[in-house]
């Protein structure tokens, strides 16, 4: 029991840094200053799990846990320094996004299946932890949420998250390693979608210029 705690907190300490990395990036991309920087990193970090906790209705996890708001502060104050060596701000910030995703959605699956809701739910607060921190990210920096986009975002954490809730309910294998196994299983959906074209369904054909 003190084993699979240890490891949930470890990845949720790791999908905060991970967030807070690609808000920071993001927020550098868009040259805010120190204190946008924080703030979009803040938000980005904790956006998802406080939309979480409210439909859960339990305590917002970072305002009664220092822990997060610390790590959250020294990873963009990390970010900033890092920002004069590292010039790649999009190769970075994908890289960031793709873990955090991963890690944040088994959490918000996890949260589910502590308050004993049906895997469905449990799958969409999944989905709901790990997009709407970059959802909320990007409304501020006046971007299109990549959730909106064509590129493949949600779907990764739906499929990764269905794989990590047969695993846990039909398999005989250890915890730690569907947990582990389905984080990468997401950020390996997300990369290979990117640097495939992957694209959903479109519902509409090319746009056409016309004058009403």
């Amino acid at each position: 029991m003190q084993v699979h705690e240890n490891l949930n907190l470890a990845i949720e300490l790791l999908g905060t840094v991970a967030f807070a990395m690609s808000g920071s990036f993001a927020a550098m991309q868009k040259r805010l200053d120190p204190f946008g920087v924080l703030i979009i990193a803040f938000i980005t970090s904790v956006g998802g799990g406080t939309v979480r906790d409210v439909l859960l209705d339990v305590p917002v996890f970072w305002m009664h846990d220092l822990i997060m708001c610390t790590v959250i502060f020294i990873t963009c104050i990390f970010s900033m320094i890092f920002k004069s060596i590292e010039n790649k701000f999009q190769v970075t910030l994908f890289i960031f996004d793709s873990f955090g995703l991963g890690l944040f959605t088994i959490v918000g699956i996890q949260k589910g299946l502590n308050a004993d809701l049906h895997p469905l739910i449990c799958l969409t607060l999944g989905t709901i932890t790990g997009c709407f921190g970059g959802i909320i990210r990007d409304i501020l920096l006046n971007r299109i949420p990549l959730i909106f986009r064509k590129e493949i975002y949600a779907t990764a954490c739906i499929v990764g998250g269905s794989v990590f809730l047969i695993l846990v309910n039909y398999s005989r294998l250890s915890y730690a390693f569907v947990q582990i196994s389905t984080i990468l299983l997401i950020v390996a959906i997300r990369t290979l979608a990117v640097k495939y074209h992957w694209q959903m369904p479109k519902f509409y054909g090319v746009e056409q210029n016309s004058e009403m």
